[in-house]
């Protein structure tokens, strides 16, 4: 069994992106839109905000609760829109259920969309035109091929169809290739469907619930859960079982969790030196 490090290639990830940040003489501006007080968001954007402060990037945090009316968030997007400091703009995700979500995803200017989540990015992953990859699915095709792992011709299974992680993350490795299969809650007899892959991207939501039946020998496993049991941290995929099984695996914490940061500041960066040069022009 092998480990790959998200930490590690986050690590990694981040000092190219600062020397990019560096060489660009332009401080790039990250807005970060958080609606509601979901406990698991306010960390994340946490740790979002001092990765920005750690590598050069100007994190601004714009908070909305469930007593704001969905124009006012929109009415924040479209001024950020045309604030050219701001190269990248997020709406944290989940927002509380009376928001509509995609329609407020709709309102951030393509070349901005630096989470992937608007309308054009997320179709023109079909025709491979995508301006901006999704940042978990763009951490864990940095990890697999920092670990020298080509996905050409694997059969890939993904369990899990959400926006944020599943289906971006289908079309752009069919993009690269791969033969994926998408998994889901009313997948009949997921085993049938997991044995036969040679990547298993697990990203069920449910603690521990993948275990060894469940993989053929040699299988590569990334796992994107993030579960809290007693005060612990654990994936989707039950560790202990699947280890002596398995060819590679994504710790948790400290695999796929680092990683998705890290291409967010990425996709942040991009996009300043993409406005510096159409500037220039």
């Amino acid at each position: 069994m092998n480990i790959i490090n998200g930490k590690e290639i986050a690590a990694k990830t981040n000092e190219e992106t600062k020397k990019i940040i560096n060489e660009l003489n332009l401080k790039p501006g990250l807005a970060i839109v958080l609606v509601g007080n979901n406990p698991a968001s306010e960390i994340y954007v946490k740790n979002k905000i001092e990765s920005c402060k750690n590598i050069g990037i100007n994190a601004r945090l714009y908070r909305f609760d469930e007593n704001n009316r969905e124009e006012d968030i929109i009415t924040c997007i479209k001024e950020l829109n045309d604030d050219d400091r701001i190269h990248g703009i997020i709406v944290q995700s989940p927002v509380p259920e009376k928001f509509n979500e995609d329609y407020i995803n709709s309102f951030v200017n393509l070349d901005k969309d630096v989470d992937g989540f608007g309308i054009y990015n997320m179709g023109a992953l079909a025709t491979n035109k995508t301006k901006f990859l999704a940042a978990t699915p763009k951490g864990i095709i940095k990890m697999l091929e920092d670990t020298g792992i080509n996905v050409a011709g694997k059969n890939i299974v993904i369990i899990g169809r959400s926006k944020i992680v599943g289906r971006p993350l289908a079309l752009a490795l069919l993009n690269m290739d791969a033969t994926v299969t998408i998994a889901h809650s009313k997948t009949k007899d997921l085993k049938s469907v997991t044995k036969n892959a040679d990547i298993l991207i697990v990203a069920i939501g449910v603690a521990n619930y993948i275990t060894a039946d469940y993989i053929k020998d040699g299988a590569i496993i990334v796992d994107v859960g993030i579960n809290r049991i007693n005060e612990k941290i654990t994936g989707d995929v039950d560790f202990d079982s699947v280890k002596d099984k398995v060819s590679f695996i994504t710790p948790v914490p400290g695999g796929v969790g680092p990683m998705t940061i890290a291409s967010l500041l990425r996709n942040t960066t991009e996009s300043a030196k993409n406005f510096k040069m159409n500037r220039r022009d």
